[in-house]
């Protein structure tokens, strides 16, 4: 099977991800870009960041328009992240990849654990507290930057347990978390980054957008415990696979 083809069906797959579930799109892309697309794991994540920077910024107006994104949440919890990003993509840079894959996998486990056990709630469950949601925020700006992702396989379930939105609202909500996050740590890994093959991230990022919209529409067909329990199965397959790798 050609390159192209290759990124191609895996850009449909990061972006059916992203566009149903709010995130998974940087789990998905990064082992994606590495074990089939043939890029270095440094290479991976710097693009990675620009597929799903573009991607969920995309996205983000489908949910926009059925008003699933808390604007002021969002906003907040991405701001707070920002400094933290910055400085854990700086730390990261100084690590050996494998302890960086077995964070990675360690960290979406945890996250899959959460949202089996937290409630799916159908209305959002309390008023969004300022501190906490900066709080959430700043943690995920930490792995966002540390581990090169997106955030949003950890930006929703923190909006659904911590923050107590709903999951179609942690959905939209997390498209806008990911795409600032996302820019935060891409302004950091740019600067020093190896030259990408555009010949595989270009067609990959198309791919990605187009199939957001489909997975925008998939979310809006499935009810939230069932879609929260479809992230997490996921998420826990790509932990299970990452650690494997990290181990061997």
């Amino acid at each position: 099977m050609s390159t192209l083809v290759l990124a191609l069906i895996a850009g449909a797959v990061v972006g059916l991800a992203l566009g149903a579930l709010g995130g998974g799109g940087s789990v998905l892309a990064v082992p994606a870009l590495i074990y089939l697309l043939g890029f270095t794991p440094a290479a991976a994540t710097t693009a990675s960041l620009i597929i799903v920077t573009a991607t969920s910024a995309a996205s983000l107006y489908a949910h926009a328009t059925s008003g699933n994104v808390r604007w002021r949440t969002g906003a907040l919890f991405a701001a707070a992240g920002i400094p933290p990003a910055v400085a854990a993509a700086a730390l990261s840079a100084h690590l050996p990849g494998q302890l960086l894959t077995a964070a990675f996998a360690a960290v979406a486990g945890l996250a899959a654990l959460r949202m089996f056990t937290s409630p799916a709630p159908e209305n959002e469950l309390r008023p969004v507290r300022p501190v906490r949601a900066a709080g959430a925020g700043a943690g995920l700006g930490a792995v966002t930057g540390f581990l090169g992702v997106g955030g949003g396989f950890l930006a929703v379930p923190a909006l659904v347990g911590v923050l107590g939105l709903r999951m179609r609202v942690a959905v939209g909500t997390s498209l806008l978390v990911i795409t600032v996050n996302s820019l935060a740590a891409l302004t950091v890994r740019t600067g020093g980054a190896a030259p990408l093959d555009w010949a595989v991230v270009a067609p990959f990022t198309g791919a990605a957008i187009l199939a957001a919209r489909d997975g925008q529409r998939l979310a809006a067909a499935i009810k939230g415990p069932s879609l929260q329990r479809i992230f997490a199965v996921v998420l826990l397959c790509v932990a299970v696979l990452m650690l494997t790798d990290a181990v061997r």
